[in-house]
């Protein structure tokens, strides 16, 4: 499993290199498409950048015309970004290969293999951002230094 989530870090970061972005702005789009629109502050929360950060990245993502920002409808001081068509055409395709791949190997699986697989995959994503959520609190590496008494 490690193997695997590894090599999708570096299959996510050729992709990055061949568009011409960074690895954590492509992460940043997916969850944008994922979720169909998000605020900066959603962003911010799910990533753990600061805004400023997430200003910049959402600018970066602008200037390569694969999101933007809007306003929303019912409250002008909200604004949202969402994925714009070039998503569709210029990154899903480079997927493609590896998406036909992973069905193949899911169509050789009972009913019953794909539902323990989805519970298996369900369970590991709230063990992830429960773990997530427990490092930012506990302030890491950083945080204990700062908190070390000076000698």
């Amino acid at each position: 499993m490690r193997e695997a989530s590894g090599l999708g870090v570096v299959f996510s970061s050729v992709v990055a290199d061949h568009l011409g972005i960074s690895s954590r702005d492509l992460e940043c789009l997916d969850m944008i498409v994922l979720k169909g629109r998000v605020t900066a502050g959603e962003l911010a929360a799910a990533t753990g950048l600061t805004t400023g950060a997430i200003t910049g990245l959402i600018d970066r993502l602008e200037k390569a015309r694969f999101a933007c920002r809007e306003r929303d409808d019912r409250d002008r001081r909200k604004v949202f970004v969402r994925a714009l068509p070039r998503v569709e055409t210029d990154i899903m395709p480079l997927y493609a290969s590896l998406q036909s791949r992973m069905h193949a190997l899911m169509d050789e699986l009972s009913d019953q293999d794909i539902d323990r697989l989805l519970a298996f995959f369900s369970a590991s994503r709230d063990a992830l951002l429960s773990e997530i959520s427990a490092m930012k609190s506990s302030g890491g590496v950083v945080g204990k230094m700062m908190n070390r008494p000076a000698r």
